[in-house]
């Protein structure tokens, strides 16, 4: 089965966790009969030498920065190249007006109708215009989780039998370069205290402030630290004002964008894994944290409950609850970090090409 994957709008580093869940995916894919040749961005290939000594890959002129030059060249461009296929992947949420079929959408979440206020009010009408036809164009969608599922086919009206549940992979080599806690701890000023560690951008959705609030209550006054990582997002005007002042100046420590060995060394070191997102398509932080040995504690909302299982602790968005749950999770730690690696077990990136290749094979006649 010969599959072009348009990953035009993947520009390496820029697209945040949909980036890694498709390349994830296309690795699983050398487990099956699929051959895909991947249509990627200039500069892609240097970016991801794991995808480019496995597939065959196309390279476009442009680097697929500029929405409008993308959403033009996959209606030309790459037209042009997939003829012959037995089928085109489009992996970013859209399918093109002009398009070959049959035709797989990977729809990653909808957030933009969960919440429209954290979108500009020019992404918000191209979601709300091109969401939808991209959905009822496709042959199939696949997505992340259950969760996501009922959502689109609410949403659109698509039936339940066109869309698959097709899991984030987890890197079988994930945590072999971590950098020693030692190291970390005296790289960062961590000190001797336990710490728990939040991996996020501070976007309004993945609950900073709600953290914060914890924070000033619970955890600091318990001598816990808080480390965050991640880049700036839109709830940042609000996050950095707080974190200058006591008792959160001297027990968070933002960290910011950190290389990929640091990020697992953190997370693996840390009492817990804490993530309390209003929303998520799938949450791929929590599955990497159970196969790096931390337990987690995440929110009730959206697919997060339905990604941990029994093998984390879920709690509602309440601050004295969260306060508690550490205590919670501690005593339940050896018990915790086995659940978690055997729940692993069902988000490898084999498993994930396998759902991806019998998504394939459900439209290709």
């Amino acid at each position: 089965m010969r599959v072009a994957v348009n990953m035009t709008w993947c520009v390496p580093g820029a697209v945040g966790g949909s980036e890694e869940y498709l390349v994830r995916q296309v690795l699983g894919l050398d487990a099956t009969e699929v051959e895909p040749t991947l249509f990627v961005p200039r500069g892609f290939p240097g970016a991801h030498p794991e995808l480019r000594d496995r597939f065959a890959m196309v390279e476009s002129g442009d680097d697929g920065t500029s929405r409008a030059r993308r959403v033009l060249a996959e209606s030309t461009w790459l037209f042009r190249r997939t003829g012959g296929y037995s089928l085109v992947h489009h992996g970013g949420g859209t399918v093109p007006t002009v398009h070959r079929s049959p035709t797989l959408l990977t729809v990653h979440d909808l957030q933009y109708r969960a919440f429209p206020g954290y979108f500009s009010r020019k992404k918000l009408t191209y979601l709300r215009a091109v969401m939808p036809m991209s959905a009822r164009r496709a042959s199939a969608i696949a997505v992340p989780t259950e969760f996501v599922k009922s959502t689109v086919c609410e949403a659109y009206g698509i039936p339940g039998e066109k869309v698959h549940v097709v899991p984030h992979g987890v890197e079988t080599r994930l945590g072999e370069r971590a950098t020693p806690e030692s190291e970390l701890r005296e790289k960062f000023a961590l000190g001797d205290a336990p710490f728990v560690v939040f991996p996020a951008m501070t976007h309004p959705h993945k609950g900073h402030a709600f953290l914060l609030d914890v924070m000033e209550r619970h955890w600091a006054a318990r001598g816990v630290r808080l480390v965050l990582i991640g880049g700036r997002g839109a709830a940042e005007v609000d996050i950095a004002p707080r974190l200058l002042r006591a008792p959160l100046s001297t027990t968070v420590s933002r960290l910011g964008r950190v290389s990929n060995a640091d990020r697992d060394g953190l997370i693996r070191a840390a009492t817990a894994l804490v993530f309390p997102s209003e929303y998520e398509g799938f949450g791929a932080p929590l599955i990497e944290a159970m196969a790096l040995g931390t337990p987690v504690l995440c929110s009730d909302r959206a697919c997060l409950p339905e990604v941990v299982g029994t093998a984390g602790l879920v709690r509602t968005l309440d601050v004295d609850e969260w306060g508690s749950a550490l205590d919670a999770l501690v005593a339940r730690r050896s018990e915790l970090i086995d659940a978690g690696r055997e729940r692993v077990a069902n988000f490898t990136a084999t498993v994930s090409g396998a759902a991806l290749a019998r998504a394939y094979r459900s439209i290709v006649r």
